[in-house]
């Protein structure tokens, strides 16, 4: 439908409005920092958003690092993809499965240990920008590493590093420390629907 010479009139003026408003809004931000983003929810895609964010670090040239707390070294797309980065992607699987898998609560408690104390060397490190700590947020849930701990180190890193930390049920003394929580919500899933998972969507 075209519009008249008014309605594109009225159109220009509007976004010209916004437009200025919006431009306000991003000058008033000074502050840069390392952030600390978690990605919580029910819902599909924690882990799927925190490497895409990681490919958007990649596109920067910034170096990044990976543990993964709880997945098992199962081959992955975006692991297999990532190592094609290798001179500036670290990946730790430091997992090995969900506890339903292990049976062994030692055994996972150990691996949720290990999979930490990477964390923190890579965080003690200068040269890494970006680290995802993927499915943290289980291990927190069932105990295998001290909460307190964990927030202490988050909130005590070095002022320029960013840390993502995935995974359902967040502990609410992880959001409080969070400059960016996103809660994923389940809507719908075909999972439920008995489609089974499927390379390159769940893995």
């Amino acid at each position: 439908m075209t519009q008249t010479e008014e309605e594109a009139a009225r159109h220009r003026a509007k976004m010209a409005k916004r437009k200025e408003v919006q431009d306000r809004e991003v000058a008033s931000k000074t502050v840069e920092k390392g952030l600390l983003l978690v990605h919580t929810g029910p819902g599909k895609g924690k882990s799927t958003a925190a490497f895409g964010l990681l490919l958007r670090a990649l596109g920067h040239g910034w170096k990044v690092g990976v543990v993964q707390f709880i997945k098992g070294a199962w081959s992955t797309g975006e692991r297999t993809a990532l190592e094609r980065f290798d001179d500036l992607v670290e990946w730790h699987t430091m997992g090995e499965g969900f506890t339903w898998e292990t049976q062994d609560r030692d055994r996972d408690v150990a691996a949720a240990r290990r999979a930490w104390d990477k964390a923190c060397e890579l965080m003690a490190r200068d040269d890494i920008k970006l680290l995802i700590l993927d499915e943290l947020n289980i291990a927190l849930r069932y105990d295998y590493v001290p909460l307190d701990e964990v927030v202490a180190a988050l909130k005590s890193r070095r002022p320029d590093l960013h840390v993502v930390v995935t995974g359902r049920n967040a502990k609410p003394e992880l959001i409080e420390a969070a400059d960016l929580v996103t809660e994923m919500s389940l809507v719908k899933h075909h999972f439920s629907a008995g489609v089974k998972t499927q390379a390159g969507i769940e893995f």
